[in-house]
C-alpha cells in the first residue's frame, strides 16, 4: 500500500536532517482556507491527538488546551507562513556615504524544526554592505523573525534571511550566521543537550576571506552593557 511504503521511507529517513529545497514547502492552496478556520480545525486535530494518548479532556487544566494550541501554531510560532505578515522593510539612501560593514548580531531566534516540531532556540548575526541604501535596523530583527516563525530547517532559514536581505537591498554583499539549539537533538533522541548547530550564508563580498574574517570577529565582540 502506498501509505506502507510512505512510513517506511521515513522510517529509513530516522533522524537524518533532511531539507528538500531554499523554499518552504507550501501547498498553493495554503491561504485559502481563513486563519479562524484553520484554529478551528487545528483545534479539533489536537483534541483527537490528546485523546488518543489517552488525556482527559474535561479535567480543568487540559481542556483549554487544543485551542490555545491552535491559536498558538496559527498566530505565533508558524505566523511566518503567511506571505501577508511579511515585514514591510522600507530603505533609505545612504546619504552619510557610510561605506563599511554594518553588523546585527545577537538577534533572538525562536523557531521550529519541520521534522519533529520541537523548538529550534538561538542567535542570528547579520550583515551587510551598502551599495546606496540602507534599512532600518529593526527591520533586519523582524526579517529574522518572520522567516524563523515556521517550520524550518536551520540551512534553509539561514539561507532566506540573507536573500530577503538582498532583494530589499539591491546588493549580494549581505552574509548570515545563525548558532542554536534543536530540541529535537536536545530533548529526545540523543539527548545531546551541550550541541548546537551554526550554519551560514556568505553572500557577494562576504565570500572573499577578509571581509568573511572582519564579520566573524564582529560577532565575537563582547556586547555586555
Amino acid at each position: 500500500m502506498k501509505i506502507d511504503k510512505v512510513l517506511n521511507e521515513i522510517d529509513e529517513m530516522g533522524d537524518a536532517h533532511a531539507g528538500s529545497s531554499a523554499e518552504t514547502p507550501i501547498r498553493k492552496d495554503a491561504f485559502e482556507v481563513s486563519d479562524t478556520d484553520k484554529i478551528a480545525l487545528i483545534r479539533e486535530n489536537v483534541e483527537h491527538i490528546m485523546q488518543t494518548l489517552g488525556l482527559d479532556l474535561s479535567d480543568d487544566s487540559l481542556k483549554g488546551t487544543p485551542q490555545r494550541v491552535a491559536k498558538m501554531f496559527v498566530n505565533e510560532i508558524f505566523s511566518g507562513l503567511d506571505p501577508k505578515r511579511k515585514p514591510k522593510a522600507s530603505v533609505f539612501d545612504n546619504k552619510y556615504k557610510y561605506g563599511e560593514m554594518l553588523v546585527e548580531k545577537n538577534i533572538t531566534v525562536y523557531s521550529t524544526c519541520e521534522h519533529h516540531l520541537l523548538p529550534i532556540v538561538g542567535k542570528a548575526h547579520v550583515a551587510y554592505i551598502s551599495k546606496g541604501t540602507v534599512v532600518g535596523l529593526s527591520k533586519m530583527n523582524r526579517i529574522v523573525d518572520y522567516y524563523a516563525k515556521r517550520p524550518q530547517v536551520q540551512e534553509r532559514m539561514t539561507m532566506q534571511i540573507v536573500q530577503e536581505l538582498q532583494k530589499v537591498l539591491g546588493t549580494d554583499d549581505v552574509a548570515c550566521v545563525v548558532d542554536a539549539k534543536h530540541l529535537c537533538v536536545n530533548s529526545r533522541g540523543i539527548r545531546d543537550i551541550e550541541s548546537s548547530t551554526v550554519t551560514s550564508e556568505f553572500g557577494g563580498a562576504f565570500k572573499q576571506k577578509e571581509v568573511r574574517r572582519e564579520f566573524l570577529d564582529y560577532i565575537k565582540l563582547d556586547t555586555t552593557f
